[in-house]
């Protein structure tokens, strides 16, 4: 595809620094399906946004205060909401078309949410909450939970069980360290097993490749992802990448419960590309 060497040259980059910087490296990852994307514009969206919302601030406003000044304008003036009409268009992956649509899921909001409340001084994260991504802002005692796909809703322990029970049923307890902070790769990661799965769903197998590609980059053990990609592979004709992959997932994991399988399906994969060569 075109742009993509140049997208994973800046990826490559963005994740080889720590702390890894966020937006940048998100939109790294949208370089590969827009090669003209223009960084800078997309980092001053997210400034004015931060501009916009401090302007309606006195000096010195409490947390709490620049929170629901940051829902009101981002949701209420400026209209920021999840894409419930088309949950899977890829394009609500995509951290530039979020800023410019006003519309995605709930990762890449929360991705807008993170880096404009970090503008407005407030110490936002990310949540993997189990079935719907979230994010949290710490406070001096405390954390206020918030739901930007839903508009900025602010989620009490209640709700969030109750969202817990719909995702995964009632076999699991609410626990806090449900609302453990994710870090910015971990973050990374979900965003292009997101954009694997959608591609998947479309049949469309390249785009499916080069997100796990990415994915890898970010994770090079991901047992998930090597497998995922081993399939992509094999679906595509590369018997020798496929095995290559697989060759992988049992040094990871040799103790695996379908090892019996992988190692059948490992020999099946060597005697093909012997074959093809």
């Amino acid at each position: 595809m075109d742009g993509a060497d140049n997208s994973r040259r800046l990826l490559r980059r963005f994740i080889a620094q720590e702390p890894i910087d966020l937006a940048r490296a998100a939109l790294a990852v949208a370089r590969e399906e827009y090669p003209d994307l223009d960084e800078g514009r997309y980092l001053g969206m997210l400034d004015r946004l931060a501009e916009g919302i401090q302007a309606g601030l006195p000096a010195g406003a409490i947390p709490e205060r620049r929170v629901g000044r940051m829902n009101a304008y981002l949701f209420h003036e400026l209209g920021f909401c999840g894409n419930q009409a088309d949950y899977y268009d890829p394009r609500n992956s995509f951290l530039n078309e979020v800023l410019e649509r006003r519309l995605g899921i709930p990762l890449t909001l929360c991705i807008v949410y993170m880096e404009v409340g970090r503008r407005c001084g407030l110490a936002v994260e990310g949540v993997g909450f189990p079935g719907h991504f979230l994010c949290k802002v710490r406070l001096a005692e405390g954390e206020l939970v918030i739901d930007p796909f839903h508009r900025g809703q602010l989620l009490g322990t209640e709700e969030l069980k109750r969202r817990l029970a719909s995702a995964v049923g009632d076999q699991v307890r609410f626990d806090p360290r449900l609302l453990r902070a994710a870090k910015p790769r971990e973050i990374l990661v979900r965003m292009l097993q997101n954009l694997r799965s959608v591609y998947e769903g479309r049949n469309d197998v390249p785009r499916a490749l080069s997100a796990v590609d990415r994915l890898l980059l970010l994770a090079p053990d991901n047992v998930r992802g090597l497998r995922e990609r081993a399939q992509l592979y094999e679906q595509l004709g590369g018997s020798a990448a496929a095995a290559a992959d697989l060759e992988r997932v049992l040094n990871l994991e040799p103790n695996a419960a379908d090892v019996t399988a992988l190692r059948a399906r490992l020999r099946r994969l060597r005697e093909g590309s012997r074959f093809i060569n």
